[in-house]
């Protein structure tokens, strides 16, 4: 956090002054780790373990917050007898289909509740791998749909039976306490190369400051979502929170660091290609032909989520206004469809195969940043035109006539027919706009001075280019043309370059009524009365005021601050904070006091905003047949759930199993010790010549790499290389290996390492240090080594770059690749020149047994 998160830190060092114990888990040892309290050096890739084993802990020794876990999450559900847990079936969950490569999720559903969600586990294309029967064979193609549910998760078809006690067999509790058993403190030092004591006292660190009087926050960088079981990482933390009473409570809960300071309002506001705004999924072009088969699966059910067909009519109305009408769907028919995976993966897959023909690169550098670096720039090389929006030259920009694979022979310049075009970008100091972070915090900032010459904001391209489209568009009789007529595409500008107003894009996202600017997503309606860009953004323009910019001195309101900034949804400080309450609306603890019932007042008090209706009791009881919030009892604080209550068994809504397990990395220098399944058996592989990947536990690659960050360089570098005074501070590509590693691989520090994978080979500087640390896993010793990525060939501070290392592996869910943990092989001196280069990774393939002798 402090390597990535400098700012952000501050507060962790301002809790450590207030007492605060602070633990670090990394494989290298950081800043961080020098603020901290304790250090944990652990094995890249292999978080579920080590948190597996923190919640075995807490089963094991019962000291999970009994009554907030009875109360609030899905531990007494009981589950259908069908059901078998990986511990039956030696690392899978039934359901699975070897010949699909995918899980029938029917068996993880409740015991006597109707099976309603789609056949999840089966996705899109993607070829088996070079590894072998270890990972699940070809998709089903013709079935085949990645699910996204949106913010309110899976559906599931009821509430189920439960068993306060939490002694049925089959209850989520006793499966639970089975499924981690075997994640004991010996496993855990065996697989994550941790010390025992040093793991247990961690464990007793965080059970003895959690409960009812204290509360523990874990806090993960983006990282922790890069790899093949990203999504399985963070269900993890959930799980152990969830057990420790420490979600939607004050000093707990789970906090995900962004990767930069608006990444979490580029989500909300979605660059993805399966979400639209708000997380609401992205219609499917073969199973939603109308709007009602498109929230057939969520309207009315239990839950905020139960009322879908508010938010989404009120965004087709944001997006096409009058046009969009009860009589025409509101204009549904305008949405774009999924077809297949469009992802960013599967775009460069196109490229490779002459599928794609242009490409829009904003604030991006996919042939540095992206992994496999060398497959990004062959496809770059296979458009007809790209547009790069950027501050400077970045290396996706220039890589036709200076990258790697020109020096290489694989690309010549000259038969390169790319037509690229460069358009200089503003920096957020040069417009207006909101920054959205990582406690969902919408803060506005103003425009600090003029973008230099031909310098425009994101805002003043896209809407200008939609502008001149239209107006091209605007007498065509083309049905296909219709839904870009009919955008709402009027904001006012101003300056000479007709800058657009950035605050009237946020007050459309918060939405209007009849009677003006909407207070909250509550308001949103589902007959067309209401419009609002982004449904839990909704409220951030109340009252014709920019909620972003409130700037409430701390000295005039309370210690939680609703008077600074505004964060979606309603202002809401702490999610689920009907939890900070127990089930009668009393404190846990005064200590911990947060949201309460106020009887004489009859409604809920606190410093924070309700998560629901401030009127709805702890006694509140709903109808048989009550829907959406309604349905909803007082004391089901899990407002977006159907069943209102935290999952820690999620029995709908993921790909890969109903509970995380511990899968190696796609590669790994160790067998799995906990089951026969190596890796997550439905990870998806990305079947390509470039893209090898390599053997389990090889001699040809032995050692773990993994990637990171740093203080001085910014993600891929085009904001931080440029300048001199952080070229400077940090003015080379180095590699971090320990000084064991450099005695067995003869690196000197300060000298050159060549780094080879089947993928590419990079040189790097050495630099010899004890923040690396050797691991002893499985009886061995286990070498690490450190590659910062933030280097290109552009700029003041050049070197090559570390993802050109990287496979493409991709985790099921949400399609994001494993950059955090892979193999190598690292010698001394430089790396070849030439043709040299490619035939050198080639003899390690053939070494490997991975590429044939004549290929």
């Amino acid at each position: 956090m402090a390597e990535a998160h400098p700012v952000g830190f501050q507060w962790v060092v301002e809790a450590k002054r207030r007492g605060a114990r602070i633990v670090h888990i990394d494989p290298r040892f950081t800043r961080t780790s020098a603020l901290a309290h304790e250090f944990m050096s652990v094995r890249a890739g292999t978080d579920i373990a080590l948190l597996g084993g923190l919640i075995n802990y807490v089963l094991t020794h019962e000291r999970d917050f009994r009554d907030y876990v009875t109360a609030y999450t899905n531990a007494g559900a009981i589950l259908r007898e069908e059901f078998a847990d990986t511990e039956d079936l030696d690392g899978l969950f039934s359901g699975f289909d070897p010949d699909t490569g995918s899980y029938d999720v029917a068996s993880w559903a409740y015991e006597n509740v109707p099976d309603v969600s789609p056949a999840v586990g089966k996705e899109r294309w993607v070829e088996p791998t070079n590894r072998g029967p270890s990972v699940g064979g070809r998709r089903d193609d013709e079935a085949a749909t990645v699910e996204q549910f949106g913010s309110g998760g899976a559906t599931v078809g009821g509430k189920p039976k439960v068993d306060p006690t939490l002694q049925h067999p089959r209850c989520v509790y006793q499966v639970l306490k089975r499924h981690f058993a075997r994640y004991t403190p010996a496993a855990v030092a065996e697989i994550c190369g941790v010390d025992i004591e040093q793991f247990l006292d961690v464990a007793r660190a965080i059970t003895e400051n959690s409960g009812r009087e204290r509360t523990t926050a874990w806090v993960y960088s983006v990282g922790w979502t890069q790899h093949t079981v990203g999504a399985q990482n963070i269900r993890s933390a959930s799980i152990l929170q969830l057990l420790l009473g420490n979600i939607g409570r004050p000093g707990g809960g789970i906090l995900a660091l962004r990767g930069h300071a608006s990444i979490q309002g580029s989500t909300d506001v979605p660059t993805l290609f399966n979400l639209l705004p708000g997380y609401l999924p992205m219609p499917d072009a073969h199973r939603h032909p109308d709007i009602d088969s498109y929230v057939r699966a969520d309207e009315g059910r239990i839950g905020f989520w139960g009322n879908i067909r508010a938010y989404a009519v009120s965004l087709l109305k944001a997006y096409w206004g009058d046009h969009a009408t009860a009589a025409n769907d509101f204009r549904y028919d305008h949405l774009p469809r999924l077809t297949g995976d469009h992802g960013t993966y599967q775009t460069v897959r196109d490229q490779l195969a002459g599928r794609g023909k242009g490409y829009f690169l904003a604030g991006e550098n996919p042939a540095v940043g992206s992994a496999n670096g060398k497959l990004q720039r062959l496809g770059m090389a296979n458009l007809e035109w790209l547009v790069v929006r950027d501050m400077r030259l970045i290396e996706s920009a220039t890589f036709w006539k200076d990258g790697p694979e020109i020096d290489t022979g694989e690309l010549d310049t000259e038969r390169i027919g790319t037509e690229v075009f460069f358009l200089p970008a503003a920096s957020h100091a040069e417009k207006d706009g909101t920054f959205t972070n990582t406690q969902r915090l919408l803060q506005w900032h103003e425009k600090a001075v003029e973008p230099p010459e031909e310098a425009r904001s994101d805002l003043w391209f896209y809407y200008h280019l939609g502008r001149i489209i239209r107006e091209k568009l605007a007498d065509s009789t083309d049905p296909r043309d219709l839904p870009v007529q009919e955008l709402t595409w009027s904001y006012p500008t101003e300056g000479p370059h007709a800058e657009p107003s950035a605050q009237a894009v946020l007050a459309e996202m918060s939405g209007f009524g009849p009677d003006g600017p909407l207070s909250g997503y509550p308001q949103l309606r589902a007959d067309g009365s209401t419009s609002s860009g982004c449904w839990i953004y909704c409220g951030v323009y109340a009252d014709g005021h920019n909620q972003a910019a409130n700037r409430q001195p701390y000295s005039e309101q309370s210690w939680v601050a609703p008077g600074w900034a505004w964060a979606w949804p309603d202002n809401r400080r702490i999610l689920y904070n009907r939890a900070s309450a127990d089930p009668q609306g009393r404190p846990w603890s005064e200590r911990k006091r947060y949201l309460w019932w106020d009887e004489e007042q009859r409604r809920w008090a606190g410093p924070d905003r309700p998560d629901f209706e401030a009127e709805k009791p702890p006694d509140f009881q709903p109808e048989p047949n009550a829907t959406a919030q309604d349905g909803l009892a007082g004391d089901e604080p899990f407002i977006m759930q159907a069943d209102g209550k935290g999952w820690l068994f999620a029995p709908a809504g993921l790909l890969d199993g109903p509970l995380p397990t511990h899968y190696e990395p796609v590669e790994s220098p160790v067998p799995n010790s906990l089951y026969g399944q190596q890796e997550n058996p439905i990870f998806r592989p990305y079947q390509h010549a470039g893209n090898r990947y390599h053997p389990i536990d090889s001699d040809v690659y032995p050692y773990v790499f993994t990637t990171y960050r740093l203080t001085e360089h910014h993600t891929a570098g085009g904001m931080s290389r440029m300048l001199p005074y952080l070229s400077e501070l940090q003015p080379e590509f180095f590699c971090e290996v320990s000084p064991a590693l450099a005695r067995e691989r003869g690196l000197r520090h300060l000298g050159w390492a060549t780094i080879v994978s089947a993928r590419s080979a990079i040189e790097a500087r050495v630099m010899v240090t004890d923040r690396i640390r050797p691991l002893r896993v499985r009886g061995r010793v286990v070498h690490q080594v450190g590659l910062p990525y933030h280097w290109g060939t552009n700029g003041l501070s050049i070197g090559d770059a570390a993802n050109d290392l990287l496979p493409i592996a991709l985790e099921p869910n949400v399609d994001i690749q494993e950059s955090k943990a892979a193999t190598c092989d690292i010698r001394p001196g430089r790396r070849p020149r030439g043709r040299a280069l490619p035939e050198l990774v080639r003899t390690y393939r053939r070494r490997a047994g991975i590429e044939r002798s004549d290929s």
